[in-house]
C-alpha cells in the first residue's frame, strides 16, 4: 500500500460509505473521531473509546509540542504507545489552536510566531515543522498547516489567509515523508465565500494530497451558511480521497455533513457536553443537573450499546452530576460518545442499503419527538408502574 488507502463502497445520493486504510487499521467511513487533544480522550481510557466503537481518535500538534514535546513521545516508541491507542491517529496541525489560543501571534509568510498559553514561552511553528513533529507523533494522517481566519473578517483579509494556506500547503505536501499506511490532508479553506472555496480546492488538487479537509467552519457562521459551504466545495474534491470536515459537531451537523458527502468528523461537543452533565440521546439531548430526573430509575438511552447507557438510571447520574463527581463525567462521556458511534454506524448502514434518506428523516422525528415522558408524568398517569 502506498500511503492511505481509500475505497468508497457505496454511495446513496450525496452520501457516501467506505474503508480508510492505514498504517494502524481500517476505519469505516462515514466516522466520528473523539478528540484526544492531548494524548488522551478526557475522562476515558482508551479501551472504553474502543469500547464505543471508534476506531480513529484526533491528537492536537500545538498542544503536544508544547508539553510533553514531540521529540520526548518519539523516544518513548510514538503517540499510539505513549498513549495506549493501538488505532489510526490523525494529528491537527495546531493552526487552529495558534489563532484561538495564542494571545500574541505574529504570521508571515514563513510561518507563525506565538506564545505558549501554558509558560508564555516564544514558539515558531512553519509548515516543515509542523510536519515535522507530526512525523515523530507518528500520525498515520498528519495535516498541512494553514492559517484559519476569524469569523466575521473581511473578505479580503480571508482570501489573504486562504492563499497564504495554500502556498504553505504546497511546502507542507514537499516536507511530508510518503510511507505505507500514513497520508497528509489538505484543508480548504475560504471563509463563507464560494469563490473563494473553489480557489482553495482547485489550488489543493492542482497540489495532490490523500486526503481533503474543510476547515474553517463551525466557528459562528451558523449551520446554513456552513452546508452551503459544503454544498458548493465536496462536489470539487476528488471522490477517489477522503474528505473531512473539521470541528463538527452536533448530531444534525454529522447527518447534515454526510448527506453532501463527508466522510470524517470530529469535535469535542460529545466530550467537552459529558463532562458538563448534558447526555446526547435518541430523543435528543438531556441535562442531566435538571431536577426532573432526580427521582427516574430509566436508564439514559437503552438503545445504546454502552454499560453507561444501560445499566445506571437516571437518577444516579442527575446525582453524579450535581455531586461533581468524577464518574459522572466518565459515565456521560462513555455514553456520548457511544450515541455518536451508533448513529455513525446506523448512517453506514443505511447508505449500504440505499435508505439514508429515510434513515435521517427517522432520526429527526425522534429528535423532533423530544424526550421520554418524564418520570413524574408517568407515574401520575399510572401508564408505568
Amino acid at each position: 500500500m502506498n500511503g492511505l488507502g481509500f475505497a468508497v463502497e457505496a454511495r446513496d445520493g450525496g452520501a457516501r460509505s467506505g474503508l480508510l486504510t492505514t498504517a494502524h487499521g481500517t476505519v469505516a467511513t462515514p466516522a466520528f473521531m473523539p478528540v484526544g487533544t492531548a494524548a488522551t480522550v478526557k475522562a476515558m481510557t482508551p479501551a472504553m473509546v474502543a469500547a464505543t466503537g471508534a476506531r480513529m481518535v484526533l491528537s492536537n500538534t500545538y498542544h503536544l509540542m508544547l508539553r510533553p514535546g514531540a521529540e520526548r513521545i518519539a523516544r518513548l516508541g510514538g503517540l499510539h504507545a505513549f498513549m495506549q491507542w493501538p488505532g489510526p491517529i490523525l494529528t491537527d496541525s495546531g493552526g487552529f489552536q495558534v489563532m484561538s489560543l495564542a494571545e500574541l501571534r505574529r504570521i508571515d509568510e514563513k510561518g507563525v510566531d506565538f506564545r505558549s498559553h501554558i509558560d508564555g514561552s516564544r514558539q515558531r511553528l512553519t509548515p516543515a515543522s509542523a510536519i515535522r513533529i507530526q512525523h515523530l507523533l507518528d500520525a498515520d494522517i498528519s495535516m498541512v498547516l494553514d492559517e484559519c481566519p476569524r469569523f466575521g473578517e473581511p473578505e479580503a483579509a480571508v482570501a489573504e489567509a486562504m492563499r497564504r494556506s495554500m502556498r504553505w500547503a504546497a511546502l507542507c505536501r514537499e516536507a511530508f515523508t510518503a510511507r505505507p499506511g500514513y497520508g497528509l490532508f489538505g484543508i480548504v479553506q475560504g471563509g463563507v465565500s464560494p469563490e473563494l472555496r473553489a480557489e482553495s480546492a482547485a489550488a489543493l488538487t492542482a497540489i495532490g494530497f490523500d486526503g481533503y479537509a474543510v476547515g474553517g467552519l463551525a466557528v459562528g457562521e451558523g449551520r446554513e451558511a456552513m452546508f452551503a459551504v459544503l454544498d458548493v466545495t465536496a462536489p470539487l474534491l476528488p471522490a477517489d480521497r477522503p474528505r473531512y470536515l473539521m470541528g463538527v459537531g452536533k448530531p444534525e451537523d454529522l447527518l447534515g455533513g454526510v448527506a453532501r458527502g463527508i466522510d470524517l468528523f470530529d469535535c469535542v461537543l460529545p466530550t467537552r457536553s459529558g463532562r458538563t452533565g448534558q447526555a446526547f440521546t435518541r430523543f435528543g439531548p438531556l441535562n442531566l443537573r435538571n431536577a426532573r430526573h432526580a427521582d427516574d430509575p430509566r436508564p439514559l438511552d437503552e438503545n445504546v450499546p454502552c454499560p453507561a447507557s444501560r445499566e445506571f438510571t437516571r437518577a444516579y447520574l442527575h446525582h453524579l452530576v450535581r455531586s461533581g463527581e468524577i464518574l459522572g463525567a466518565m459515565l456521560l462521556t462513555w455514553h456520548n460518545l457511544s450515541y455518536y458511534a451508533q448513529l455513525m454506524a446506523g448512517m453506514r448502514a443505511a447508505i449500504a442499503g440505499g435508505g439514508f434518506s429515510a434513515f435521517a428523516a427517522r432520526v429527526r422525528a425522534d429528535w423532533a419527538q423530544g424526550d421520554i415522558e418524564p418520570w413524574g408524568a408517568v407515574q401520575q398517569d399510572g401508564a408505568e408502574a
